[in-house]
């Protein structure tokens, strides 16, 4: 365990609360092991774990006088330099708590985007982190300003039409934050309109473009290093790609396509972070098909598979055609995922499957195109013009005919067929 010798950035101890009343932001055991793999992930450690059943949360302090002490002690014993909940906490409850406590307190959103802080690499990746953290912020100033206005100012014994250093400051921050929030919106759209003419580019080519999607540590940027051979980070940390990262890849003989690899989703996903990061998510809505990639030997594959459902939904994108990648098939049983029509099973680790999935994003994206040899008279050398701008020319021979090789759409094949070598008309489904 050379381990050990290293220092840690915090120590903390986890709160989670489970109560009816808080739906999808009650906490279990399974949101504790994900908000530990978080920690870990930051560069913490974690030196305590307490999870908590209540009928509501206190409106005071969350977890109540008795359970606050508790937690106070578990800090004390273990030397914690922070407390970390799993339960979204509202600005006066974090205040509250910091001060029982005695160390930081921050909620499971807090977290999240300190994570997506050390993360981020692309200027645009940056900026959405940047105006995430503002928006999370914003509601949270008066807490961090009650020490000023304790000290002068609401006590009538400061200059007269003063409102006390606490509130100018309060104020002074407050439009200081929207101001920064306008100009990373701002800056935001300019690199949304650079990538929105790149994808134009795209899209002219028609290149087919594939997103890749699926929980946190599903696998996803292994996948796109197997297909592709790109050098992404592939760890087993939660949140390791924060950027799309986007590559190009022959699938078969006919087709070459776009591969992005997007950031993981995660139940209890910041709304901040859903709108800071609908930026990244965007290519979504112009993937032509998604590969939504589960990890088939987590035991709760069947729920991260419905959250990340839900957010494809919320992001406007279920119209679009998907394919369920069922990883990590090396460590799962085989057989317990049901077997579906666009549904595959891989290793991106071993390879295995891989071939499988290729074929069937190749069956879901075959437009009818089709390589062929056309040998056009020189009195029809106009269709080449054609032939350029709507197939891919691969190869041009002038011999007794002009010998064109290409990839043609079935528009293409259509107007070409009398000069088409062996050409058979495809076969409508009734023939």
């Amino acid at each position: 365990m050379e381990q050990t010798t290293e220092k840690k950035r915090d120590y903390a101890v986890l709160v989670g609360l489970r109560s009816p009343v808080l739906g999808a932001d009650s906490a279990d055991e399974e949101s504790m092991e994900e908000l530990a793999a978080l920690v870990d992930t930051a560069g913490g450690q974690v030196v305590g774990v307490i999870l908590q059943g209540r009928d509501k949360p206190d409106p005071h302090s969350f977890i109540g006088e008795g359970k606050v002490e508790e937690v106070k002690q578990m800090v004390t014993d273990n030397e914690a330099t922070m407390v970390i909940f799993d339960n979204e906490l509202s600005p006066s409850q974090i205040r509250v708590l910091t001060e029982l406590t005695g160390v930081q307190v921050i909620d499971r959103s807090g977290l999240i985007l300190d994570i997506f802080a050390q993360r981020a690499r692309t200027k645009e990746g940056c900026l959405q982190v940047e105006l995430a953290q503002y928006q999370y912020l914003l509601p949270r100033l008066v807490g961090m300003w009650t020490h000023l206005e304790r000290q002068a100012g609401t006590s009538g014994k400061g200059p007269i039409g003063s409102k006390g250093p606490g509130e100018t400051q309060l104020e002074t921050d407050r439009r200081h934050i929207h101001r920064k929030i306008d100009k990373l919106k701002a800056e935001l759209e300019e690199v949304r309109r650079v990538r929105g003419t790149q994808r134009q580019r795209r899209m002219k080519n028609e290149i087919p473009v594939v997103a890749i999607v699926g929980y946190t540590n599903a696998g996803k940027s292994t996948l796109l290093n197997a297909l592709t051979g790109a050098a992404i980070p592939a760890n087993n940390r939660l949140f390791d790609t924060l950027d799309t990262t986007t590559r190009l890849l022959t699938v078969s003989d006919t087709l070459d396509v776009v591969i992005s690899d997007t950031v993981g989703f995660i139940r209890k996903l910041p709304h901040q972070l859903v709108e800071a990061f609908k930026a990244t998510l965007e290519e979504l809505e112009y993937a032509d098909l998604l590969l939504h990639v589960i990890d088939a030997s987590h035991p709760q594959w069947l729920t991260q598979q419905s959250i990340v459902d839900d957010l494809i939904r919320e992001l406007g994108a279920e119209h679009i055609p998907c394919i369920r990648v069922y990883n990590k098939s090396d460590l799962a049983f085989s057989g317990e995922w049901p077997r579906q029509e666009n549904a595959v099973s891989i290793s991106a680790k071993t390879g295995e499957g891989l071939d499988d999935l290729l074929e069937l994003i190749d069956r879901k994206l075959d437009k009818g195109k089709k390589r062929v040899t056309i040998h056009l008279p020189y009195n029809k050398t106009g269709l080449l013009d054609e032939l350029y701008r709507e197939g891919k020319v691969e190869n041009v021979e002038y011999g007794e005919t002009v010998d064109v090789i290409a990839v043609c759409p079935p528009r293409l094949l259509g107007r070409m067929q009398d000069y088409i070598e062996n050409w058979h008309p495809p076969k409508e489904d009734w023939e």
